[in-house]
């Protein structure tokens, strides 16, 4: 078995966000740290004038609150010595008579809520604060934020968590996705905050809405964050080394590598790295549009603003944060081609990438699908959705199997190079993927599916598939590899790239459904050891279904091994194929109806004269 991984220096890539816990004590110590954090609170909320009262006079910033004291904060980096991104403050039944919420409906009513719902001030948290820097927004920190202040007042024992959201850009929307409730007749007007204000209520016993699994992953998580030292000063900004001189040499590169090198100068050990790989003769182009980049990302977040000039460059300064640019954001040197690529950080990279597939897939489904990790089996055909899926950004992970090497005369249908021949196609698979977003997690099995690799493609080191897309050829693993998935519940899709033919199998959905839709009774893959080259090609075409198939794939049959090496396949149905794989993982991965069965998009039948729509202009269909 030859199965490769990426190791990314061991950096837990699946959170994007370096957080830290502190609570601090409520003796009125650590006066300068409690400063720092009001003086950022209050710049954010302020807001560029939105909210004047976070700025006095003077035009300092201020959001002097005693809750501070007693409270647990958290604050987000991008990595441990970044600057902040983000913040949360959550309070405690240490500090309840200063609550937010408690102030805004009166102690006595307070204490009647907190009695209709069963708790008491001891079993009750309150969360407050949640601000996001305006250049880390939409890329998921204040859902990540949020769902962290919730897990840790789980994890410390609360019953009910309260507090204040505002309402005009629909704050109060955002809370009720982790399981908030208004409590009605608290909307009220608030000068301070310049808009309507309510108190929400969320109850531990319920969940916490749509990210209830994210909450419970990050209750466990949370003591981790907490240091020795609950008071630990923060860590001081990062400074800046001095840029390394970009360089561009020839070299020879490993021509079966696939995985690309990432470095992140704003640590020590990648700077020394990419400075080491700048003098050496490995890099054959530098492709620095960071700039460029900067700009859209810009563009993106605010697409009522058209800013040029001195006006975009003064964003792009608020972006970097002092950040020299070509430190900011990820390197990566793709060793196949000698190029190494400056893009913007993970979160912000994606933000950008995907950003034109809204509003057909909203940030928050964007997010999620690419949570998911997809199993690809055959990667001829296979390649055509493991490319298609990459570029939609449907899965964040993937398990790439085959055995195969790329040949001459799978480049009818097979995106590749004449240098490419010879290459094994899961390598080839790999490349092209992190070419499209090389911040993906992908493992290879270079063997293929077999029964030696088939536990460790499914389940890899304990991170199983989610999805199965199952292109191979052969017609036991074809039907192993589906043994294996019912029993683990994963459903399975197949392209036919003849008729436009898809087919789908919910065993998430139905445990007992059978396989391929009971079209080869009650075979088993164990009955398939040993078959004739005929036996397979009648099993075969009993799995595509003789009745539906193309006349050009049926007269095939009949001539392969004599005047055919193999079956057809062209390009144009290969594509289609991968365009109808990634819109069915799309809607079985985000929940939206799609069952079991197999459906045709033949496009020989639907452009065809009486499906035209177009008419001339006196009315008479073209």
């Amino acid at each position: 078995m030859s199965i490769a991984r990426r190791d990314l220096h061991n950096r837990d890539h699946d959170v994007p966000w370096h957080v830290s816990a502190f609570q601090i004590p409520r003796n009125g110590d650590h006066a300068d740290q409690v400063g720092w954090l009001r003086e950022l609170r209050a710049r954010i909320l302020y807001d560029n004038g939105r909210r004047p009262e976070f700025r006095d006079a003077a035009g300092s910033h201020v959001d002097d609150q005693e809750l501070d004291y007693g409270a647990w904060h958290f604050i987000a980096r991008r990595h441990p010595l970044g600057s902040v991104l983000g913040y949360i403050r959550l309070s405690t039944p240490e500090t309840a008579e200063l609550f937010q919420s408690r102030a805004h409906l009166g102690d006595q009513r307070y204490r009647q809520l907190l009695a209709t719902e069963g708790a008491d001030v001891a079993e009750t948290y309150e969360h407050s604060r949640l601000v996001v820097e305006h250049r880390a927004r939409k890329l998921g920190l204040g859902v990540y934020l949020n769902a962290l202040a919730i897990a840790a007042a789980h994890h410390l024992g609360a019953k009910l968590m309260i507090g204040t959201s505002g309402t005009k850009d629909g704050q109060d929307r955002f809370h009720g996705r982790f399981g908030f409730h208004p409590v009605p007749g608290t909307r009220c007007y608030v000068e301070r905050y310049t808009e309507d204000v309510v108190i929400l209520l969320h109850r531990t016993a319920d969940g916490a809405g749509e990210y209830t699994d994210l909450v419970a992953t990050l209750r466990h998580r949370f003591p981790a964050l907490v240091p020795d030292d609950p008071a630990a000063r923060l860590p001081e900004q990062l400074e800046n080394p001095p840029a390394p001189a970009i360089l561009t040499s020839a070299g020879t590169v490993d021509p079966d590598v696939w995985q690309p090198v990432l470095l992140e100068p704003v640590h020590a050990a990648d700077y020394a790295a990419l400075t080491a790989l700048l003098e050496s003769d490995q890099v054959t182009a530098v492709y620095d549009t960071i700039d460029t980049q900067l700009a859209e990302l810009i563009g993106c977040r605010e697409p009522d603003q058209c800013y040029t000039g001195p006006e975009l460059e003064r964003k792009i300064d608020e972006q970097l944060a002092g950040v020299e640019p070509w430190a900011y954001g990820s390197w990566f040197w793709y060793p196949w081609s000698g190029r190494l690529v400056h893009v913007l950080p993970r979160e912000e990279f994606r933000l950008v990438r995907a950003d034109r597939n809204r509003p057909k897939l909203q940030r928050p489904q964007q997010r999620r699908l690419r949570d998911h990790r997809i199993g690809i089996i055959g990667l001829s055909v296979g390649n055509s959705a493991a490319v298609t899926l990459a570029l939609e950004g449907v899965g964040g992970a993937f398990r790439l199997a085959d055995f195969d090497e790329v040949s001459l005369s799978n480049m009818n249908r097979l995106r590749a190079g004449v240098h490419h021949v010879g290459l094994g196609k899961a390598v080839l698979c790999a490349r092209q993927m992190y070419e499209i977003d090389p911040y993906l997690d992908i493992e290879i099995i270079t063997t293929g599916l077999t029964d030696d690799t088939m536990t460790e493609f499914f389940h890899g080191d304990g991170t199983p598939i989610d999805l199965l897309v199952e292109e191979c050829d052969t017609p036991y693993i074809k039907v192993a590899a589906r043994e294996y998935a019912r029993a683990l519940g994963i459903p399975v899709i197949m392209d036919c790239n003849d008729r436009g033919m898809l087919d789908i199998e919910r065993f998430d959905l139905e445990p007992d459904r059978p396989l391929l839709h009971g079209r080869i009774g009650d075979l088993r893959a164990a009955d398939l050891h040993e078959l004739t080259a005929q036996a397979k090609a009648d099993l075969i075409l009993a799995m595509v279904d003789p009745e539906r198939i193309s006349p050009e794939l049926a007269a095939s049959f009949g001539e392969i091994g004599r005047t055919l090496s193999s079956w057809p396949q062209l390009a144009s149905d290969v594509a289609l194929g991968g365009a109808l794989v990634t819109a069915a993982a799309r809607r079985i991965l985000l929940g939206t109806p799609c069952g079991s069965g197999r459906f045709y998009v033949d496009l020989d039948h639907l452009i065809s004269p009486e499906f035209n729509t177009a008419t001339t202009n006196d009315g008479v269909r073209a």
